[in-house]
């Protein structure tokens, strides 16, 4: 039997998951906090483990999975979550050196994960040298976005350096059309909420539109970060305060953290104070607004679909943009659960030319 690791690399963490030949999740879990008070967590079970970087964290999640008796020899391929494939990748791929350079020279474009992930790529290599490796880009999905969607009305050169719209949650909104796949609506508004959050437009399939743009910090607010807003605060920010820090602002202590004092929606939504329920307002207003322009794109709405920590588990979110659409007539809502690991295996099996078995 033959297994596919799937690996995704953050700036503070790995995580993992195993799956095996039918697509079944065999385990999951993720080193945390690498470089801080380290935790590795394996189905629920926690280890507090020395992880001072990235390839030590790597170690020990190859160590560990050989204590659960899946070493190596046991795995069939890897795959990996590469946030950026920017302008070239823009569909799943087996890694090869030309593929590795690609993924380096978009390293800009998601500085906190392009440089991570293509340090396990190679990490790995380097101990499992026979093992393939299939990389599967957050972008791609969006690749279908017509030029006009994709194209910001700056300059050529800034337009041929990289300086375009691209969109994230791609693994996510793939993964949902594949779950719902015959019935999957001519239309279909697709909702990724968590603590990133973004939109989708997605006709026969296919991504036409999407809220993120050149990073994931436009389009909704998000749990820390701002969502789409005047250029120019962005640069006032930077002229006051220094780049690094209006980056920091604008990602990390903005967002529902800014407005209501948490990221974490489930602790917003019971609260009575004034300052949660403006930030629940306010994330509900700007998912219903920006979801009119994502209907647009399509021309019409068949059916809306939700996914994510917040789309799948607050109740009260989904009803409130729902209710907010209601001139769109009345459609079906569906919740999907992610699957963002299992849709990597599924590319991962694919690409390594291993049948999937039913």
């Amino acid at each position: 039997m033959r297994h596919i690791l799937v690996v995704n690399a953050g700036s503070s963490s790995i995580k993992f998951a195993v799956f095996g030949p039918r697509l079944e999740e065999v385990l999951r879990g993720g080193a945390e906090e690498i470089g801080d008070a380290a935790r590795l967590k394996i189905n629920g079970e926690s280890l507090a483990v020395e992880m001072p970087s990235h390839a030590d964290a790597l170690a020990a999640i190859l160590s560990a999975l050989k204590t659960r008796h899946i070493g190596l020899g046991d795995l069939g391929g890897i795959g990996h979550r590469v946030v950026h494939g920017g302008m070239k990748l823009t569909a799943p791929a087996r890694v090869t050196p030309e593929v590795e350079a690609e993924i380096e020279s978009c390293a800009a474009l998601a500085p906190l994960h392009n440089p991570n992930a293509l340090m396990v790529i190679r990490a790995l290599r380097d101990v499992a040298p026979d093992i393939p490796q299939v990389a599967v880009f957050d972008t791609a999905f969006h690749a279908t976005n017509p030029e006009v969607a994709r194209r910001y009305a700056i300059p050529a050169a800034q337009d041929a350096a990289g300086m375009r719209r691209y969109g994230f949650h791609g693994i996510s909104y793939a993964s949902m059309v594949d779950a719902l796949g015959a019935d999957v609506p001519p239309r279909l508004l697709a909702l990724h909420l968590g603590n990133g959050a973004s939109l989708c437009a997605i006709r026969d399939g296919k991504s036409v539109a999407t809220t993120m743009g050149y990073s994931p910090l436009d389009g909704l607010p998000m749990g820390t970060r701002a969502g789409s807003l005047d250029p120019i605060v962005a640069l006032r920010l930077a002229r006051e305060v220094g780049v690094t820090q209006a980056e920091t602002i604008l990602n990390k202590e903005s967002g529902l953290l800014a407005l209501g004092g948490t990221h974490d929606m489930a602790m917003l939504v019971p609260r009575k104070d004034e300052a949660a329920r403006f930030a629940v307002d306010h994330f509900c207003y700007w998912a219903v607004r920006h979801a009119g322009s994502m209907v647009a794109a399509m021309g019409g709405l068949d059916a809306i679909a939700f996914t994510g920590g917040i789309g799948e588990n607050a109740d009260t979110i989904r009803k409130r943009i729902v209710e907010g659409l209601t001139f769109l007539g009345d459609v079906p809502v569906h919740v999907v659960p992610a699957q963002e690991e299992r849709q990597i295996a599924k590319h991962c099996f694919q690409n390594i030319t291993i049948p999937l078995r039913h």
